[in-house]
């Protein structure tokens, strides 16, 4: 017998693609386990979809399944919508409109947050509604609760961490099976990992959506995302895995946040990571995410950051939470995207990020080639750590003009701005080819 609607909290669906199928298989088939923790059911009253034919690999229960967005809104009974439309439109009027409805929020829309995470917050706690949002980062990982709840007694340090499990999977593939990107973007794409167009994951754009939202969280700080300096893994080259292995690193897709000063260090892009470290050994489509705070020291967390079921199981953890009561007492003190709170951090100057970098340059084979280079990088203040360059199989000839040969240099730490313009230098001596590919060093 169906529980009393006192002793239930009512939630809908929409967008029932492939999370949402995951989120209404577990509160179907696992009623009794959420209601354990709830400490009442969670019951699933509607799902609204586009298209009432389209099959979705789950059965639903009678009446559950609708094509119209009013039968929630206007149906008081409902209290949670779990709202996993994708894009900024029309999922930012349909938050809207569920809110103004009395609905409370969760949702799994990174992209909705880091876009319109401001308005939409403020319009939540006019209405006293609440939005939850674990899935929006790291998938399985709760990163979320852990970053604004379990570690709140802390001021954040520093947050590392590799938020695209698309990008983590190509990379991987690509390091430890010596294949081109194109042909692994196509083996992604194939096991489902990577969408029919997986630019915003491979070019930096989703982490650095992720980064934002956590850098609201973690530091109090009003990030766009554009702002924030990214590069992509789409111009990976893999003899840059081979050569970072040589030196004793794998390259991931990092997103960085680190308070220098009282200032935000923000990037996104290709990094080296020392072998060995927790970060290195991450594979295939899994996130990992290293937190230092000022009390409790590093944390590291580790698993799932994309799939059906990891990201269900965010949603679904998020549904108790606000049935049990637990997420409207945080939101209203939650400091992310809150107007009356002046950013406690705020973005520092790219031109001043301190640290290592990987350089590699196609130089011409003659004397007084190093020197150039050495040169234009000493005119900038960067000295070297480590060289290294193979002999060109013409060596043995005795023959040294007229050909190149990839050198690959790691220097010691130095700012953004000075290794920016050393690159822009060098690529311009007549000795070197093409352009400079460079990365920065972690561990």
């Amino acid at each position: 017998m169906a529980a009393s609607s006192s002793e239930r909290t009512n939630v809908a669906i929409i967008g029932m693609g492939t999370v949402g199928a995951g989120v209404a298989q577990l509160l179907i088939d696992h009623g009794d386990r959420t209601a354990r923790h709830a400490g009442k059911t969670i019951w699933l009253s509607k799902a609204v979809v586009r298209d009432m034919k389209k099959p979705r690999g789950i059965d639903l229960p009678e009446g559950v399944l609708t094509d119209s967005i009013d039968d929630v809104l206007n149906d008081p009974s409902i209290d949670v919508v779990i709202q996993l439309m994708g894009g900024l439109s029309p999922a930012r009027e349909t938050m809207l409109r569920a809110m103004e409805a009395g609905k409370d929020i969760v949702t799994a829309n990174k992209a909705l947050l880091a876009e319109h995470g401001g308005e939409l917050f403020t319009r939540a706690r006019e209405l006293g509604r609440s939005i939850a949002f674990e899935a929006a980062v790291a998938g399985g990982i709760p990163i979320i609760a852990n970053v604004s709840q379990c570690l709140s007694a802390n001021q954040i340090l520093s947050l590392e961490g590799i938020l695209n499990g698309t990008s983590n999977f190509i990379v991987s593939q690509m390091d430890e099976k010596g294949v081109g990107y194109e042909e692994t973007v196509k083996v992604a794409q194939d096991l489902g990992y990577a969408e029919a167009d997986p630019a915003m994951d491979v070019d930096g754009t989703d982490a650095a959506q992720k980064l934002a939202i956590l850098s609201h969280l973690a530091f109090g700080a009003t990030v766009d995302w554009r702002d924030i300096p990214r590069s992509g893994i789409d111009g990976l080259d893999p003899d840059d895995l081979s050569y970072a292995g040589q030196l004793g690193y794998r390259i991931k897709l990092l997103a960085t946040a680190r308070l220098v000063d009282g200032e935000l260090e923000l990037s996104v892009g290709p990094t080296l990571v020392r072998k060995g470290t927790p970060m290195a050994e991450v594979r295939d489509a899994f996130n990992a995410i290293r937190v230092v705070g000022d009390a409790v020291g590093p944390v590291f967390y580790h698993g799932l950051g994309a799939g059906q079921m990891p990201t269900a199981s965010a949603v679904v953890a998020d549904v108790i939470d606000m049935a049990v009561g637990r997420t409207p007492i945080t939101f209203q003190t939650l400091e992310y995207f809150s107007k009356d709170r002046p950013a406690r951090a705020v973005q520092r100057d790219a031109s001043k990020l301190r640290g290592r970098y990987y350089l590699r340059f196609r130089v011409a084979n003659h004397p007084g080639t190093l020197a150039a280079i050495t040169g234009a990088l000493a005119e900038h203040s960067i000295s070297i750590s480590s060289v290294i360059q193979h002999e060109d199989s013409s060596a043995d000839s005795g023959v040294i003009d007229g050909s190149t040969v990839p050198l690959v240099i790691m220097t010691h730490e130095a700012t953004e701005g000075a290794a920016s313009g050393a690159v822009t230098a060098i690529e311009s001596l007549d000795v070197v080819e093409g352009n400079v590919v460079r990365m920065p060093v972690r561990g």
